[in-house]
C-alpha cells in the first residue's frame, strides 16, 4: 500500500520504504550507549515510541511511513529505536519482527488475554496471522486459522492449529468457527469485508483486535451484535519497544523461527512487493542485502 501510494495518503515522492529490517552495528556516534560496534539488532517499527500508550507523535515516527525506511544498504537511526535480537535468529528472520510479530504479540498479550486454553481465530496466514499462531500455541491457547487455500491450511495444521476452514468453500466461516469452540479472540485483518462475521464468530464478553484492512477499511457497523453481546472491539498499531524486547524474551526462551515464505536479493525489491501484494505468500517476504 505504501509503494502503492494508497497508505492513508502519507505517501511523498523519495520515501525509502520498509519498516522492518535487521542487521549489525557498523558506527556509533560519540554519545552513543545503549550499543557498540558489531552488535545485531532491528530497528523499532516506531523510532520514537518507547513506553506507555500510543500518541500521535509517536504515531508520527514510524519507519517507511511517516520516516524514510529500512530499503538500503545503510540506515542511521537513534540509539533509542533499536533492540537486541534474538542470539538463535538469522539476520533473515530478525528482520521479520518489528511489525509482524511485534503486532501478532500485542493482539494477543498486551490487548488480548490469551492464555492456556484459550481459543484464538486467526484469518489467513499471512506475517500477523502467522506469528500469532506460533505465539498461541506456545502460551498454550487453541487456534482456529481460515483460508481460501487448502494447501495453505494443511501447512497451518502441521504448524499446530487445532481447526482450519475455508472460508471460499465455507462461506459462513463465523457459524462454522464458533460450533468448533466458544471463540475468545479474533485477531481482525481483514477489515470491512470481515468485521462483520467477526462479531458474530466471537463469544459474548469476547474480544476483537483489529489490525488490518486487507478487504478494505470502509464498513458499516453492526452496533447490535458489539452491544449485546458485550464485546470488547479494539484497534491496535504495532507496539512499543517495550513490548518488543518482551516479545524478543519469549521468542530466545520458546526458540521461535519466524516463518519466511521467501528471500530474494535486494535488487528484486519490486519482485518481492509483487510476491506480496499477490497474497501466494505463507508467512514473511524478505530481501536481503
Amino acid at each position: 500500500m505504501v509503494a502503492q501510494g494508497t497508505y492513508g495518503g502519507r505517501w511523498r515522492p523519495g520515501l525509502v520504504p520498509l519498516s522492518d529490517g535487521a542487521g549489525e552495528v557498523v558506527e556509533i556516534g560519540s554519545g552513543v550507549t545503549r550499543w557498540t560496534v558489531g552488535d545485531r539488532v532491528a530497528g523499532c517499527f516506531f523510532q520514537g515510541w518507547i513506553e506507555g500508550p500510543i500518541t500521535a507523535a509517536k504515531a508520527s515516527t514510524a519507519l517507511g511511513g511517516a520516516i524514510d525506511g529500512v530499503l538500503s544498504e545503510t540506515v542511521v537511526l537513534h540509539e533509542s529505536g533499536l533492540v537486541a535480537v534474538p542470539n538463535h535468529l538469522s539476520f533473515e528472520e530478525a528482520s521479520c519482527l518489528p511489525c509482524a510479530a511485534l503486532t501478532a504479540w500485542n493482539a494477543l498479550f498486551e490487548t488480548g488475554r490469551v492464555g492456556p486454553g484459550t481459543t484464538v481465530l486467526l484469518q489467513g496466514t499471512g506475517g500477523v496471522s502467522i506469528f500469532a499462531l506460533q505465539f498461541a500455541k506456545a502460551a498454550g491457547a487453541r487456534v482456529i486459522l481460515t483460508s481460501s487455500s487448502d494447501e495453505k491450511l494443511e501447512r497451518a495444521r502441521s504448524m499446530g492449529a487445532d481447526h482450519t476452514i475455508n472460508y471460499r468453500t465455507e462461506e459462513n466461516w463465523d457459524k462454522a468457527a464458533a460450533a468448533f469452540a466458544e471463540v475468545d479472540l479474533i485477531v481482525e485483518v481483514g477489515g470491512a469485508g470481515t468485521l462483520g462475521r467477526s462479531l458474530r464468530a466471537v463469544r459474548s464478553g469476547g474480544q476483537i483486535v483489529s489490525i488490518g484492512l486487507l478487504t478494505g477499511g470502509a464498513s458499516e457497523l453492526t452496533l447490535g451484535f458489539l452491544l449485546t453481546k458485550n464485546i470488547t472491539l479494539t484497534g491496535i498499531y504495532v507496539g512499543s519497544r517495550l513490548m518488543f524486547e518482551a516479545m524478543n524474551r519469549a521468542i530466545a526462551q520458546h526458540e521461535l523461527h519466524p516463518v519466511v515464505d521467501r528471500t530474494v536479493p535486494f535488487e528484486e525489491a519490486p519482485a518481492a512487493l509483487a510476491h506480496l501484494a499477490s497474497g501466494a505468500h505463507f508467512g514473511k517476504v524478505v530481501i536481503s542485502v
